[in-house]
């Protein structure tokens, strides 16, 4: 039977809680994504550039803790 109690990630001898490194992934991939952008030079099509990479950074977080690591 599953629980859904969410479980620690264990990084050598430091557990670490699963949001903070879906938070922590979600910003890389954030990062890499605005990258992209400029480099396509998208954002000049967006009103507020510091909104859509908060919101990336939200939709990534919630996705990554969703997806690959499950309670």
């Amino acid at each position: 039977m599953h629980t859904a109690i969410p479980q620690e990630i264990a990084i050598g001898d430091i557990y670490l809680p699963p949001l903070l490194v879906a938070s922590v992934l979600g910003v890389i991939c954030t990062s890499l994504t605005t990258r992209l952008f400029n480099r396509l030079r998208w954002h000049r099509y967006v009103v507020s550039p510091p909104l859509v990479e908060l919101s990336l950074a939200i939709i990534y977080t919630v996705l990554i803790g969703t997806f690959v690591f499950p309670s």
